[in-house]
């Protein structure tokens, strides 16, 4: 008895968009307690290729991966009185200089380093809105920074964070993101204030991704048994064609 494909290809591509859902969801879950962590959403579609004919391979209804969005909405914020401790609250991403080029973060827990520049827990300088690296060398001044993003070294400026937003950006590594151009993303205006003293916390709700995870685990696992199934189904009816 001949073998139909259809089932095998739309329950393997089932399959491996649930590993990706489950993928997506323990990330989302492994960094609920990373400050300024954006979740990431999977996004799916059904493909359907209408029938031609009996040619094989245009016979398929099958869901298919379309984008993994970040979801940028407002992480809470928690007060830390760290004074270089920064928290976006409204649109934007702080610009870091990284030895791949610039990138954003909405994690704003900054240190001064050796040299007195303003840098990320990675060791990466902070930019100003010109560009270049933020230094606050008078280790004895206060360091105080207003709504704006200016920063006060006593009462000298000394820069104001560069902040930037876009229509979309896509995760890099180390909380990183940069602008997604596979959706042609493109700078727009950044409505914010400068929180000193806080942090953002992730935007993922850790009951919710929890729940999530079981779900997609479910769903893998269901993907599994019916292509187990219809492997079952496939011997009995190749042993009755057989006799």
């Amino acid at each position: 008895m001949a073998l139909n494909f259809q089932p095998i290809y739309v329950l393997a591509s089932g399959g491996e968009r649930a590993l990706e859902n489950l993928n997506t969801t323990a990330n989302n879950l492994a960094n609920v307690n990373t400050p300024g962590f954006k979740k990431l959403l999977l996004r799916e579609m059904s493909q359907y290729l209408p029938e031609n004919k009996g040619d094989a391979s245009h016979l398929f209804v099958f869901p298919r991966f379309n984008d993994t969005p970040v979801i940028t909405t407002q992480g809470n914020l928690i007060r830390t009185e760290a004074p270089l401790d920064f928290a976006i609250f409204g649109e934007g991403f702080f610009a870091v200089e990284t030895p791949q080029g610039i990138k954003y973060t909405r994690n704003g827990h900054f240190l001064r380093n050796g040299e007195g520049f303003l840098v990320d827990s990675n060791g990466n300088y902070v930019l100003n809105d010109e560009g270049k690296r933020i230094k606050l060398d008078d280790i004895k001044a206060k360091i105080t920074v207003v709504d704006d993003g200016t920063i006060y070294l006593g009462s000298e400026v000394a820069g104001r964070f560069m902040i930037r937003n876009f229509t979309a950006v896509r995760p890099d590594s180390e909380s990183y993101y940069i602008p997604d151009q596979t959706k042609n993303a493109q700078e727009i205006p950044a409505s914010y204030t400068v929180k000193q003293g806080y942090l953002e916390q992730s935007n993922v709700n850790g009951i919710e991704s929890m729940i999530e995870l079981i779900n997609a685990q479910r769903r893998f696992e269901i993907y599994g048994n019916l292509i187990r199934s219809l492997d079952q189904m496939e011997q009995k009816s190749n042993e009755i064609g057989r006799a």
